[in-house]
């Protein structure tokens, strides 16, 4: 006979898409977890398929599929399925009918972009380790004006009121007056990381929205939108039979990228050109009698292209 298999019962309420481990720890703690009519008092419990678990006195269902979605996040919703002091929550923006979710990391109240949910508490906590080096970008507006020579200061670590924070990427996209655009890049995201460093170097956050998180993208997903990760991309991604896809490169900031599409346009502009001359002067080329009385075509040469103006 097969010895059933066991979990620990933070583990198998996690997987149940109820809670984080850690937030199962507290629920026990609470005095919220039931198991074969006993109440928990402790973590330290192993159960299997057979053992009867009940949460809040409803009975804990068999794990669903592991699911992942992506989510538009608004800014003025805080993440958290219950708030003390009452404010709207994302779990409570999400539309009807859908799996109960935990989120992959959080994003403040004032903050917006690409915030991962999923049914498994498992799984967010293993997207959420640090051992995964993955990107978390970020768009940031800040007040002020911003010099690239003290955003260079972030890539060697800051400490700011005794936290050490590690090396941010951090380039300036445009200046518009007295507010700049800028793209963050980080591997660590400990909170409100972004908004603490640039307060320090005198440039209050005053919108800031995250585009990715490893190798999952904003992309144009609406405002509020929920999109599920299809199951083949998110084994993938957590190297389930095949091998991990990488994130995109980092993108280079707005100015270098157009500053690279003029330089690109003006070679193809002078090639056209020296092509164009090249196919005139072949045009107009004589021939001319080799030594042995061959008749052979001139060789064309293109003038060279103007690169100075003519002094008057």
């Amino acid at each position: 006979m097969t010895e059933e298999k066991g979990e620990r019962i933070a583990k198998r309420l996690a997987r149940a898409g109820l809670c984080s481990r850690r937030d199962a720890e507290r629920w026990i703690a609470a005095g919220r977890v039931v198991v074969n009519g006993s109440k928990l008092d402790s973590p330290a419990c192993v159960v299997t398929a057979s053992d009867m678990v009940v949460v809040d006195g409803q009975p804990l269902g068999e794990p669903e599929r592991t699911r992942l979605w992506r989510y538009h996040k608004p800014s003025g919703l805080v993440t958290t399925h219950r708030d003390p002091e009452g404010r709207p929550t994302v779990f409570d923006k999400l539309p009807e009918g859908m799996s109960r979710v935990v989120s992959v990391g959080r994003l403040d109240l004032n903050s917006e972009g690409l915030l991962l949910l999923t049914n498994d508490g498992e799984l967010a906590r293993k997207l959420e380790l640090p051992s995964n080096n993955w990107v978390r970008r970020y768009r940031v507006r800040v007040h002020g004006e911003v010099k690239p020579d003290a955003l260079a200061r972030l890539e060697h670590g800051l400490t700011v009121e005794g936290v050490a924070y590690g090396a941010i990427t951090a380039s300036l996209d445009r200046q518009q007056g007295a507010n700049a655009w800028l793209t963050v890049s980080l591997r660590e995201g400990k909170n409100r990381e972004i908004r603490r460093v640039m307060e320090f170097l005198g440039w209050p956050v005053t919108r800031l929205i995250r585009i990715a998180y490893g190798p999952f993208q904003l992309g144009t997903l609406d405002e509020g939108a929920v999109e599920e990760v299809p199951g083949k991309v998110m084994r993938e991604q957590m190297g389930e039979g095949k091998p991990v896809l990488h994130a995109k490169p980092e993108a280079k900031p707005g100015g270098e990228r157009e500053k690279d599409q003029r330089v690109a346009a003006r070679a193809r502009k002078h090639k056209l050109a020296d092509d164009k001359r090249t196919a005139e002067a072949r045009k107009q080329a004589k021939p001319y009698y080799a030594a042995d009385g061959t008749k052979t075509e001139a060789t064309p040469r293109a003038k060279p292209h103007a690169t100075r103006r003519r002094t008057p």
